[in-house]
């Protein structure tokens, strides 16, 4: 039985530099097991899902490249601000016409800089996006359209596109008897009106999920409580709920039990 201290999860991927400096050749596991707080959820109650749980997060930085001049003559330009405009209502056809209907996934632009006076054309505009999938090959898809429209939208506009597609957290992927076995001591413990046999996918990601590309296992949740003050996490206004504690100590006791008995 192994606790593992994982350093650096958001957003540094603390799982793949402990993968790395071979966690499993010198401590090895037979399954990993992990646990994360759900707001919008009753507390103390856990969630479970086999299959994939928690979506991919790749980061895009597109530069267009374009020609600046004078505002009163845009004839003279090539408007990068324009194509940009145009990129960002393309990348949106993405999801609902290139992805499955019955597959998830989220193309959000989430910042856009260019230009610093009302008079100027400037000479590029960068675009920053977040990009999540549920599937292997649906984030392969997605990689692959992001970078053909961006080029083809900004040729369209006589501008230039650079895309930085920076690879980030895997889809977390849990295993089915993993899932089983971890559900069942949860079953066991608090009984089925505080277990979701089988909940939501989550479009969130978490580098756990890099344990999960090693190591068979299950990533469940665990509520924090519902109603209207339910703030979720990345949020100043969350609160951890302590009572959730003794829930997650007494559920890791368990689950340590049952496995090491069985």
């Amino acid at each position: 039985m192994r606790l593992i201290f994982q350093p650096a999860e958001e957003g540094l991927g603390g799982a793949v530099k402990m993968i790395e400096d071979g966690l499993f050749e010198r401590h090895p596991c037979d399954a990993v097991f992990g646990l994360h707080n759900a707001p919008g959820v009753p507390q103390g109650h856990l969630v479970f899902r086999d299959g994939a749980m928690m979506a991919s997060s790749d980061t895009v930085v597109i530069t267009l490249r374009g020609r600046g001049g004078h505002g009163a003559m845009p004839h003279r330009s090539a408007d990068p601000v324009v194509a940009a405009a145009s990129l960002i209502m393309a990348l949106q056809t993405i999801v609902s016409r290139n992805v499955d209907p019955q597959q998830a996934a989220v193309v959000t632009v989430g910042a856009i800089h260019g230009g610093e006076a009302a008079n100027v054309i400037p000479e590029s505009v960068t675009l920053t996006l977040t990009v999540r999938a549920l599937d292997r090959e649906v984030r392969k898809l997605l990689e692959q359209r992001i970078t053909e429209i961006a080029h083809t939208q900004a040729a369209s506009y006589g501008a230039q596109a650079e895309v930085d597609y920076r690879h980030g957290y895997a889809v977390l992927v849990n295993t089915t008897p993993e899932t089983a076995f971890a559900r069942q001591v949860a079953l066991d413990l608090f009984g089925p009106e505080r277990v979701t046999l089988q909940g939501p996918p989550i479009t969130a990601s978490e580098d756990f999920a890099f344990m999960l590309e090693q190591r068979p296992g299950c990533y469940l949740m665990v509520g924090n409580g519902a109603g209207p003050g339910a703030c979720m996490v990345h949020n100043p206004g969350y609160d951890f709920n302590d009572a959730n504690i003794r829930v997650g100590a007494a559920y890791w006791v368990a689950l340590a039990q049952r496995w090491l008995r069985d």
